[in-house]
């Protein structure tokens, strides 16, 4: 728990480039958004804005309390996002696979 107690993960990007294992985190973050080609880089219309985006960092424990990895995550600011103006109809399902299995025993039966 001590380790636990005097780790503190970073607020703001700002603060996490001070430090090279927040660093490092941030980088495999990207090189697993292009190797699973999550996103292309675009350049953005004259008339639209961007949306905002922001950087979250979290600091994974083992059960026995010592540090496993330095997890940081991009994340989109959807909450700014208006119908018509910055997107259409999305729909977008996600589930696991025993998921989709249990569902299907359970109808089965």
């Amino acid at each position: 728990m001590s380790t636990i107690d005097n780790e503190c993960d970073p607020l703001s990007f700002t603060e996490a480039v001070q430090s090279q294992k927040w660093c490092d985190a941030v980088n495999i973050e990207l090189q697993a958004l292009e190797k699973n080609e999550t996103w292309t880089l675009t350049s953005l219309p004259k008339e639209k804005g961007a949306i905002g985006c922001k950087r979250l960092f979290k600091t994974k424990y083992r059960s026995n309390g010592s540090i496993e990895r330095y997890k940081a995550r991009l994340v989109i600011q959807g909450c700014r996002q208006q119908k018509g103006i910055d997107y259409e109809e999305t729909f977008a399902p996600v589930a696991k696979m025993t998921t989709v299995r249990s569902v299907l025993a359970v109808a089965a039966m």
